[in-house]
């Protein structure tokens, strides 16, 4: 008989490092597929480990090699931690995105640390990883790989809006589940706070205290990629090589009038790709962006949805987690109408302990 529930720990480190989400989460495949978080939690990186993850795409593959074992072996820690901390028992798969070190998929690269067998061995489960190459392979971008969660688990919404290190929204055209990366945000807002010694703009407060650089404003929504149709997605090397020499440009600005101008920036860039026929759930930690989800709800002709924190918090994991499920019951987790590969496909390495 074919297997309905499912106990998974999802697993996701995004590329504004706030740090390693877990989520245990419980499936189960009725009329269409339900789930609940039961637990979830973030864990920091260390000041040494934010440093390393920020500049390792500029190593050696020798060094780039002995970091990836090394942040293998710390995702295998803080899931160990966390299934102790929560005294999970019941665990029949652990799913798990690893950190973007690359992704270039134009150039047909995308990699991700931590997606090692070694960490099935660690863990001594199951574990189901390194999701995006297998696309890649097939020409597509390698991402975005939500929307087929966004899918088959949140049918009460037409259309989803991501606002993590980069903004990416999901949403049906002509019968076809499309979606892509959108903009730069926490990467980048992330950044800035930093100039101000704060990790993050905590509410968005810093920006909202700014005031429109209008040169600024009008040179961000003058670059290429916002021209670019989908399948579309963008890496940590945009920002480096495209976001932040722009932004030098304006270093004799207050960092409040960048962060407030670059705000601005968002949510213009993320109105212009939603209609008003459309409910759109927003999750990640840009929702908590008071500032930015005022602007959102002011450009935005779309009806936007905020669930509860547990869910604005853990989606990308529970996402994650729930390829994992349709992985390992070889169903279709990748959309070729979403990243451009040749075929829809079961995407993601399977490695028993």
């Amino acid at each position: 008989m074919e297997k309905l529930v499912y106990s998974v720990i999802g697993v996701m480190s995004g590329t504004s490092l706030d740090g390693i989400d877990l989520a245990y989460i419980r499936f189960e495949k009725k009329e269409h597929w339900t789930f609940h978080i039961i637990e979830a939690e973030t864990y920091s990186y260390s000041e040494d480990w934010k440093l390393i993850l920020q500049n390792l795409h500029r190593s050696s593959t020798t060094i780039l090699a002995e970091k990836d074992l090394q942040y293998t072996k710390l995702l295998g820690d803080t899931i160990l931690k966390f299934i102790n901390s929560k005294n999970l028992r019941e665990i029949d798969l652990i799913c798990s995105h690893g950190h973007t070190i690359f992704h270039e998929p134009d150039r047909g690269i995308t990699y991700q640390i931590g997606n090692k067998e070694a960490l099935a061995k660690q863990l001594v489960q199951t574990v189901i990883c390194d999701f995006r190459a297998q696309d890649v392979l097939l020409g597509g971008q390698g991402a975005p790989l939500v929307p087929i969660g966004d899918l088959l688990l949140f049918p009460d919404y037409n259309a989803c809006l991501n606002l993590g290190g980069f903004a990416n929204g999901s949403m049906s055209k002509n019968g076809d589940v499309i979606a892509y990366d959108i903009c730069a945000v926490n990467t980048v807002m992330n950044l800035l706070a930093e100039k101000k010694g704060m990790p993050f703009d905590k509410g968005g407060e810093l920006a909202k205290n700014g005031t429109l650089i209008p040169e600024l404003f009008s040179d961000l929504g003058a670059l290429k990629f916002y021209k670019i149709d989908s399948p579309k997605s963008l890496g940590i090397e945009w920002v480096n090589s495209i976001i932040s020499p722009l932004l030098a440009k304006f270093n004799d600005h207050k960092v409040e009038n960048i962060l407030h101008t670059y705000a601005r920036h968002i949510s213009f860039e993320i109105s212009r790709n939603f209609s008003e026929n459309q409910h759109v759930l927003v999750t990640g930690g840009g929702a908590k962006n008071l500032f930015l989800m005022s602007l959102l709800k002011t450009d935005c002709l779309a009806t936007l949805f905020l669930p509860d924190e547990k869910l604005i918090d853990f989606k990308e994991a529970l996402i994650f987690g729930f390829l994992g499920v349709l992985r390992v019951r070889n169903e279709v987790n990748c959309l070729s109408s979403v990243t451009g590969a040749s075929v829809d496909h079961s995407s993601g390495y399977i490695f028993f302990p």
